[in-house]
């Protein structure tokens, strides 16, 4: 769960979580017209099951579309779903790179302040600087 609403923060962040809601609303939307225009879909749960079996790309094969409108709605719903699935988590990946990033200068902006005053520095926090220097060196 705290995963989720980490995800759901970040979502919020980049302000993609638009393009969640819009993407569940469009489904909830497909749903009623499926039911409509396909002969072999009866009720508005069978509907929402086939646009979740056209998004996840799971076809079960228990419902599909027959109609040229629910073929070509059917791949318009597809698309959309595998953008938007696609999208998520290159919102997340990027969104940590950048918060790593910022967290890398602010490491390096600390350390180069410790350089900058070394002549104010103990001889245990020398210490410590050289062994962190001697730690990046080794793992590049």
């Amino acid at each position: 769960m705290k995963k989720l609403k980490l995800v759901w923060k970040i979502l919020k962040s980049t302000n993609a979580d638009k393009i969640v809601i819009s993407f569940f609303i469009f489904i909830l939307f497909m749903g009623f017209i499926f039911e409509l225009v396909e002969p072999s879909i009866n009720s508005y749960g069978d509907s929402l099951w086939y646009c979740f079996t056209v998004v996840s790309t799971i076809g079960f094969g228990d419902f599909y579309a027959v109609t040229t409108l629910g073929r070509l709605l059917t791949v318009l719903l597809s698309f959309y779903g595998i953008f938007v699935i696609a999208l998520i988590p290159g919102i997340v990946v990027s969104f940590y790179m950048e918060f790593m990033k910022i967290k890398a200068n602010e490491s390096t902006a600390t350390f180069l302040e410790k350089l900058e005053h070394l002549e104010d520095l103990s001889k245990e926090e020398l210490a410590e600087i050289s062994a962190k220097v001697r730690e990046k060196k080794y793992k590049m």
